[in-house]
């Protein structure tokens, strides 16, 4: 692709910044109204909420007055047994030689956990300081709306663009994205771009920005063990007698070494470089308390970023106030994966399992249930859209340079637009900072960081409408 500049660009940059301030508190007040919407596209909660919120971001969009197309999409499943969560979908084609922009971000959001965790309520956004509090303030409501704000200033600064949009927003992230190979496919003519901006990941700091270029793959599943056929009295039958909490116990501490670091044969590790990071600030960001060890070894970033972890997020069994004198029959665990760059997520799951099966303790039975596994990847970033993408970072922050930068959370549909899409370039940005607590009670944005991410995305989207 050749390049072409405007001579006027200076006073378009202008222009844009001063769109994107004049816009910030609708782009505030939009991402409130968003948030009060509590869109948990889980099965447990009400689907009325994500198809509202899908509705929401249809309009803001078709309010741009920038699509020929904007329409909500639901597609299958994997397996096609039901339709996924809606999707937002728009589009307006290229012309003149311009290239295309994908822009992808979700509506749906996390769980809000309990209240009593939770500073202020979860779905009433909350500004304190510079931070705006609630679920999705940052994950990822505040990618929905940098997309929306930029698209805002472009259609203000620039007349009818060349530049071809598509916008996929969708509504089952937080649901393993079920049907995102299915949309992909479905949808493929309107959704095929020369580069794509994915806005579903975080920044280096709130003075400095990033582009993601590594992100971990996911192996997640449930386990259960059973001992018994029954539960029993644990005075009349503990001490000879296992129970499934006792090999439960006995089993999943074989899966770490004393250190903690991963002990699975067959998982491997990354050969990445990363940048300096002191055990102070990942005290501080991670919130470990004094006295408490970090685990692993090797660089800190490296732990994250370029090796295999695992964390049990979950365990079915009594709580401690409905605890009887019992030997439980069966314990369940839910255990999240985390797969290196480099390794498929099929390998690293057939390597926890293996290893689970060779240590399961007395006899133990072990099933296996609902494996939800997601590709690694990493990030071309020789072509001409990265680096467009580091200019407008670097003027939207004040002349701070963007951070390469690795993830140790994993976003696997982007291994499905890679596939999908192998000419396009994947851009990974995103709104959050080490503080954003995504997922976490406590959710925040920071409002700062919420703006320069809209400015630099529509010096970029500006600036490609100048280009051949």
């Amino acid at each position: 692709m050749t390049e072409s500049r405007d001579s006027s660009a200076p006073d378009r940059d202008a222009a844009v910044r001063a769109a994107v301030d004049a816009g910030f508190p609708s782009a505030v007040a939009d991402l409130g109204a968003l948030v009060r919407i509590p869109s948990v596209s889980w099965p447990a909660f009400d689907p009325a909420h994500v198809a509202e919120s899908a509705e929401r971001v249809a309009d803001l969009l078709r309010a741009t007055d920038l699509f020929d197309l904007v329409e909500i999409h639901r597609a299958p499943v994997e397996d096609g047994s039901e339709l996924g969560q809606p999707a937002v979908l728009a589009h307006r084609p290229a012309r003149d030689g311009r290239p295309t922009v994908l822009l992808y971000a979700h509506h749906d959001v996390q769980p809000p956990g309990r209240d009593e965790d939770w500073e202020t309520p979860p779905f009433e956004p909350t500004q304190r300081g510079d931070r705006l509090h609630g679920r999705g303030a940052a994950d990822d409501k505040a990618g929905v709306m940098a997309h929306v704000a930029a698209l805002r200033a472009l259609a203000e600064v620039v007349d009818d663009p060349a530049l071809g949009i598509s916008v996929f927003i969708e509504g089952e992230e937080e649901w393993a994205s079920r049907s995102f190979d299915n949309f992909l496919r479905e949808h493929r003519d309107v959704l095929a771009a020369d580069a794509i901006i994915v806005a579903d990941s975080g920044n280096w700091d709130v003075s400095t920005p990033a582009v993601t270029v590594a992100l971990r793959g996911a192996a997640m599943f449930n386990l259960r063990i059973e001992t018994l056929a029954h539960a029993s009295h644990s005075g009349m039958f503990g001490g000879a007698v296992p129970d499934a909490m006792l090999a439960a116990i006995r089993l999943l501490d074989t899966l770490w070494a004393p250190d903690g670091s991963v002990a699975v044969a067959g998982l491997e590790s990354a050969d990445l470089e990363v940048p300096e990071y002191d055990e102070a600030t990942l005290r501080r960001e991670a919130a470990v308390l004094d006295g408490v060890q970090t685990i692993g070894r090797g660089d800190l970033l490296a732990r994250i970023w370029a090796q295999p972890s695992i964390t049990v997020t979950g365990i079915d069994a009594p709580d401690v106030a409905n605890a009887s004198n019992t030997l439980l029959p069966s314990v369940r665990v839910r255990i999240s994966g985390r797969v290196a760059p480099g390794q498929s997520a099929a390998d690293a799951f057939a390597a926890i399992r293996s290893h689970l099966e060779a240590h399961a303790p007395f006899g133990a039975k072990l099933t296996f249930e609902e494996p939800d596994l997601g590709e690694a990847f990493l990030v071309d970033t020789s072509g001409w859209a990265v680096a467009e993408l580091r200019r407008a970072l670097a003027d939207a922050w004040d002349g701070a340079e963007p951070v390469d930068m690795g993830v140790g959370g994993s976003i696997p549909f982007i291994a499905s637009l890679a596939e999908e899409f192998p000419g396009a370039q994947i851009l990974v940005t995103g709104v959050e900072d080490p503080d954003s607590r995504a997922h976490s009670p406590n959710e925040s944005l920071h409002l700062g960081v919420f703006k320069r991410a809209q400015l630099a995305e529509a010096l970029f989207l500006a600036r490609l409408d100048d280009r051949r």
